[in-house]
């Protein structure tokens, strides 16, 4: 028999800090610090995720767009809101 998987996203808790989301097999948490964008959205507006390939999530109501590796380490990400002068 042959089965298909499909992967998914999904936020498993929110907090006044931010929340944490469930990717396939690991769990990211997204400090609202770290990801203004999902500051002053509402909780059906964060929890509507989708997986959109290997390496992206989309957030369809916010229209955000981010990679995997963006979400595990924001502060390397050419979106990040921090910025340092060394």
């Amino acid at each position: 028999m042959i089965g298909i998987f499909l992967k998914s996203a999904k936020v498993t808790s929110i907090n006044s800090y931010g929340f944490w989301i469930k990717c396939v097999d690991e769990e990211l948490y997204l400090p609202f610090v770290e990801f203004p964008w999902f500051e002053n959205a509402t909780v059906p507006q964060i929890c509507k995720v989708k997986y959109v390939s290997s390496t992206r999530l989309y957030w369809p109501d916010l229209d955000l767009d981010f990679t995997i590796e963006s979400l595990r380490n924001p502060l390397s990400s050419p979106n990040s809101t921090f910025h340092y002068d060394c």
